[in-house]
């Protein structure tokens, strides 16, 4: 380690270079506090003393957690090795702990959760992720195969424990050809619902769980509709009716950017838009390996609304 990242005399305190890289990679002193097993008042100081022996600050204080400033990135990226594997010869394992294992929808995780891992993989923390539907992924975890998993649901019984990590809401849309073909309509005559009757749905099942959610809660009736084009990923479908194969309902964060392009056009602002609710699922006992606890403590601490 370079005395460039180590300015000041003497070495540096052992234990507040783990509480830092804790701190580091949960994103909050309460949960870096958590991990390590100490009161949030003594990470807190150790935290403040590392600064003051660096002679620099090293996180931005927020309301939820706190965000790393270059140099503590810099920092976190030359000691996560290093102390990873001292924590690996001290408990045993004698080298860096195992991968994590996180499943999930792919779309979610692929868009959403692996921008806000980055950091860890950045670090050192492995991970191998799997996609897939809920159910399967539940009963997957339950026999030992995944650490975590991103539900669309919360599970039912007491075999896993689940934590709500991201809403995300849900959005009408279509292509700009689609859009006003739609405001041309009458607005005396056909109402939107029945207006979109007559037009392709796209959806990614053919019972059309996330369409039926939005009539549902919306319009407050139920969808008859048939899809004109069935394609078992998100993504897949954005992309059908990002060439104006039709309209669909889909997850906000997934269309945000063709939304804010003009490539799509909400076909309806609901005051009050129907919202699902992701949540991280892991088993009762835990896990062995600290860097499952680490992705764990960073989502959560992310928990956001998409």
């Amino acid at each position: 380690m370079s005395d460039r990242l180590l300015p000041g005399s003497g070495p540096l305190d052992l234990n507040h270079l783990r509480t830092f890289l804790a701190v580091h990679r949960a994103g909050s002193f309460t949960a870096a506090a958590h991990l390590l097993g100490l009161s949030q008042s003594t990470v807190t100081a150790q935290i403040r003393a590392l600064e003051q022996r660096l002679g620099r600050e090293l996180f931005e204080r927020r309301a939820r957690g706190v965000s790393p400033l270059p140099y503590a990135d810099d920092l976190a990226a030359r000691l996560a090795v290093p102390l990873d594997q001292l924590a690996g010869v001290a408990d045993g394992r004698g080298g860096v702990p195992e991968p994590v294992h996180l499943a999930g929808p792919a779309e979610f995780l692929g868009t959403v959760l692996l921008t806000k891992l980055a950091p860890l993989v950045a670090e050192g923390v492995r991970l191998r992720i799997t996609s897939g539907l809920t159910d399967p992924l539940l009963a997957e975890l339950r026999a030992g195969r995944h650490d975590l998993v991103v539900a669309t649901r919360r599970p039912r019984g007491r075999t896993l424990l689940a934590e709500p990590l991201a809403d995300e809401e849900f959005v009408l849309v279509a292509a700009p050809v689609w859009a006003d073909r739609l405001a041309r309509r009458d607005p005396a005559g056909q109402e939107l619902p029945e207006a979109l009757a007559e037009l392709p749905l796209l959806s990614y099942a053919e019972d059309l769980p996330i369409a039926r959610r939005y009539w549902r809660h919306v319009f407050d009736r139920r969808l008859d509709d048939r899809a004109a084009l069935t394609v078992p990923d998100l993504r897949a479908v954005l992309a059908a009716v990002t060439a104006g194969a039709g309209w669909s309902v889909l997850p906000g964060y997934l269309c945000r950017a063709e939304l804010a392009s003009g490539a799509l056009r909400l076909l309806h602002e609901p005051a009050d838009p129907p919202i699902n609710t992701a949540y991280l699922v892991r088993r009762p006992a835990g896990s062995a390996n600290p860097h499952v606890s680490l992705v764990r403590e960073r989502l959560l601490a992310a928990a956001w609304t998409c």
